[in-house]
């Protein structure tokens, strides 16, 4: 049996892929790699949506719970490790079944992709001045060094705006320059997306805010500051864990904490569907669909899988 193709599952928070990838990692007998950078931090269970362990059907799932909340996420770490992941999969001759939103990391999988070097020192630096001036001031300072990249990043994104910065300085280039090349997926990888409707799947995002509160969020989040939370340079920024943090510390209340999580995500969704839905190369299906499962599935064997 030659090496079995993955099939990458990406989409919207609360679309459904979770769900999917288990359906898909027990027909197609396969193992789960995970493509969400928060879940990657052990104890960031609730907030994250993670799959518990009771409920993952004895399937195997990777580049889950592999990070303390102090360190950080970045995306070649997260590039080197699950490549290695996939290709072991593979030669088990099983499927690798990859799943998760997180738009850079599915690109830096799927993608013949270099990353560019960082620097602790410039990103800090940066990190110092977007906190001092604000994400607006930061953007104009990255229109004057490098327009293009501007006029693509959000004046409210300062993560990216930070990294392009950093990128710019250390390259010489342009960050665009360092972007990764589009072309035939990495192993030859069948890619779909799952979406639902927006009122529907505002409603789905509303009911899962509701739950991870009633859940324990806030617990959560205590326990995750005793072991050192506010030290980390990424999981503290997690939708849903900043708010629960600021609520902590007395900034705002709990039913504020729970909108602006609620808000926070609708935002993140909105980015996610501009983000995947410019690549042509994933086939889109509906969430809601009974038969989600046997449609994928079609799928992935008329792209060539081998199916036994």
């Amino acid at each position: 049996m030659s090496p079995r193709t993955p099939i990458i599952v990406v989409g919207p928070t609360a679309s459904g892929k979770s769900d999917l990838a288990l359906d898909l990692a027990e027909r197609l007998d396969g193992e789960i790699v995970n493509a969400d950078a928060m879940q990657q931090y052990r104890g960031m269970d609730i907030g994250t949506a993670k799959v518990p362990v009771e409920q993952r059907r004895e399937i195997t799932h990777h580049q889950i719970d592999v990070l303390d909340v102090t360190e950080t996420a970045t995306v070649a770490r997260y590039q080197r490790g699950a490549i290695a992941d996939v290709d072991a999969v593979r030669s088990r001759e099983r499927t690798p079944v990859i799943v998760g939103g997180s738009m850079m990391y599915y690109q830096a999988l799927v993608d013949e992709w270099e990353l560019p070097p960082t620097d602790a020192a410039v990103r800090e630096r940066y990190e110092r001045q977007l906190v001092q001036s604000g994400t607006q001031a930061l953007h104009r300072r990255l229109a004057e060094v490098d327009p293009a990249a501007a006029r693509i990043i959000l004046d409210t994104d300062g993560r990216r705006i930070v990294r392009a910065l950093e990128v710019v300085e250390l390259t010489g280039r342009p960050f665009a320059a360092s972007q990764p090349t589009i072309g035939d997926p990495r192993w030859g990888a069948v890619i779909v997306g799952v979406d639902r409707d927006t009122e529907l799947l505002d409603e789905r995002i509303a009911a899962r805010t509701d739950q991870m509160f009633a859940a324990g969020l806030v617990d959560e989040v205590g326990g995750l500051l005793d072991a050192g939370l506010r030290e980390g340079q990424t999981a503290i920024r997690a939708i849903g864990y900043a708010q629960v943090v600021a609520h902590l510390d007395g900034e705002y209340d709990l039913a504020h904490a729970r909108e602006l999580t609620f808000v926070g995500t609708r935002r993140y969704v909105r980015r996610q569907r501009s983000w995947f839905r410019r690549d042509p190369r994933i086939r889109w299906f509906d969430g809601g669909s009974a038969d989600l499962v046997d449609e994928v599935t079609a799928h992935w064997a008329a792209a060539g899988a081998p199916v036994d």
